[in-house]
């Protein structure tokens, strides 16, 4: 595929919420060597950050990973002050969006791994994100400038009336689920993306590690495999999930460990009944297709670099 053939995508549209201001993209100097990191929420984002910070640092522990490695296109603090910390970044960025891709500048030069997860998975992990987000949270979404639409409000006792009410609204309280799955799906073969599953790296996370090198043209130090192996652990990251975190944990109750809770898969079988769940996968197929329906659920189908 020779690039000058290459329909790139373009920016189509803003979104602006109590989260979002995708307008920062606009004014954010792209270096050919930069690594952006996407998904959709709570679909092993934090878990990618560590891996990337892991090769292109060799192994090293400490990394500040969430100062490092910033979610851009969050409203908060303001995209100056984000921007401004990125340029001086003298190491190869790796950087986060929850954006889908018409909403996104895009780059043809820089590399862009996306991570998917069934979206069942995806709400009990948001669910845990959202009781547990304490009032300096709150303040941070709805008391700063800039806010557009309504501010996030408490979330419901139930999780499975989160989850319903999430699929009703398609995606509520946050955003869109199903669009950004389709955005990015709709670009898996352009030659600078590469897919990933959340479900294919807890079967395997040194073989998606290594697929991850590769197509990040890293040369991974086979003296420092254990030690990049060891600190992309779940039981490392929630040991020390401080430095992995925004703020340290700070805007949740139980502080750094809430943010990195489980990291497994399942928590809503046995909770929501089969009726509801054949209802999520029957609306996956109708939202995506059945190619991208079959991926989201099982990590099959996923587009191949090789």
């Amino acid at each position: 595929m020779h690039s000058q053939s290459i329909a790139w995508p373009q920016k189509k549209r803003e979104l602006h919420s109590n989260h979002f201001d995708s307008t920062v993209w606009n004014d954010f100097a792209f270096r050919d060597d930069d690594i952006i990191i996407s998904t959709y929420a709570k679909s092993g984002t934090t878990w990618i950050q560590q891996i990337v910070s892991q090769l292109i640092f060799n192994g090293q522990v400490g990394l500040p990973v969430a100062d490092m490695s910033p979610w851009l296109d969050l409203r908060v603090p303001p995209k100056e002050v984000k921007i401004g910390e990125l340029e001086k970044q003298t190491h190869r960025r790796f950087i986060k969006t929850h954006l889908p891709v018409d909403a996104l500048v895009f780059s043809p030069k820089v590399k862009y791994l996306y991570i998917g997860r069934d979206g069942r998975d995806v709400v009990w992990s948001l669910y845990n994100h959202h009781i547990n987000a304490n009032q300096s949270w709150y303040e941070a979404l709805n008391d700063t400038p800039g806010l557009v639409g309504p501010a996030i409000s408490k979330p419901v006792d139930s999780v499975l009336q989160y989850f319903d009410e999430w699929m009703a609204r398609d995606g509520y309280p946050f955003w869109p689920f199903w669009e950004n799955i389709r955005s990015w799906w709709a670009i898996r073969d352009l030659p600078n993306v590469h897919f990933l599953h959340f479900g294919n790296l807890k079967k395997d996370m040194p073989g998606e590690i290594r697929k991850i090198a590769a197509f990040l043209g890293i040369s991974v130090d086979e003296t420092r495999w254990t030690q990049i192996l060891e600190h992309c652990s779940f039981d490392y990251m929630k040991a020390n999930a401080a430095a992995s975190v925004p703020l340290g944990g700070a805007f949740w109750d139980g502080g750094a460990a809430t943010f990195v809770h489980k990291g497994v898969n399942g928590r809503w079988q046995g909770m929501l009944s089969p009726a509801t769940s054949a209802a999520y996968e029957a609306r996956a197929r109708e939202e995506l297709g059945e190619a991208c329906a079959e991926w989201l659920l099982t990590g099959r189908n996923e587009p191949d670099r090789d």
